[in-house]
């Protein structure tokens, strides 16, 4: 090869690897604008709670010990309103994936319904560092034993679980299994928490 031709492969070999390189950092800077885009705003919804949700929001993303116990006196706390439980891991695959609608729902409903998680079988580090990444604005009960069938008294198989109850403390749907896409569990909110 001469060094004209050897020159004009490298020259060649320069472009292409500035043109990816340019490709990839947009495409990092666009996926860093959807990324900071998508994550919900609690803000307004929190400054609109009335008293009894608002306090109960005062411990986002917090793990409540206490089984059972714990359990009746959070539902307790905000009677008069309804209240959405999320039963759910973070070692669970599905949990995950339907993570993003919860987020999305309580951000549009936090003035109106009590949203609640229950989480199943996670070390309190492992809760932790999934809600680090992935905040919400209301706590979960620990239930390191899969204890909420028997707290709720209702048959339940494996995570998630969604619980339903209206604003008289009455739990009025379950829905087993993870939630298909956000639209399904808007559905399901407005039938069972809002309408209530």
């Amino acid at each position: 090869m001469s060094a004209t031709s050897f020159n004009r492969v490298r020259a060649t070999t320069a472009i292409a690897v500035a043109i990816a390189v340019g490709g990839l950092a947009a495409c990092g800077s666009e996926e860093d604008e959807t990324t900071a885009s998508a994550a919900p705003s609690y803000e307004q919804a929190l400054a609109e709670a009335p008293p009894e949700l608002a306090a109960l929001y005062a411990n986002g993303s917090e793990l409540i010990t206490g089984g059972e116990e714990a359990y009746d006196s959070t539902l307790a706390s905000v009677e008069g309103y309804p209240v959405v439980v999320n039963h759910w891991g973070s070692w669970c695959g599905p949990c995950r994936e339907e993570f993003p609608y919860f987020q999305s729902q309580a951000s549009q409903h936090l003035d109106e319904v009590a949203f609640l998680g229950v989480d199943t079988e996670d070390s309190p580090d492992a809760y932790a560092t999934f809600l680090e990444e992935n905040p919400v604005p209301y706590p979960s009960v620990e239930d390191p034993d899969r204890e909420l069938p028997k707290w709720a008294d209702v048959a339940l198989v494996g995570q998630p679980n969604t619980l339903f109850y209206d604003a008289s403390g009455e739990l009025v749907f379950t829905h087993q299994g993870p939630y298909a896409n956000e639209a399904a569990l808007a559905a399901d909110i407005e039938r069972y928490a809002l309408s209530s």
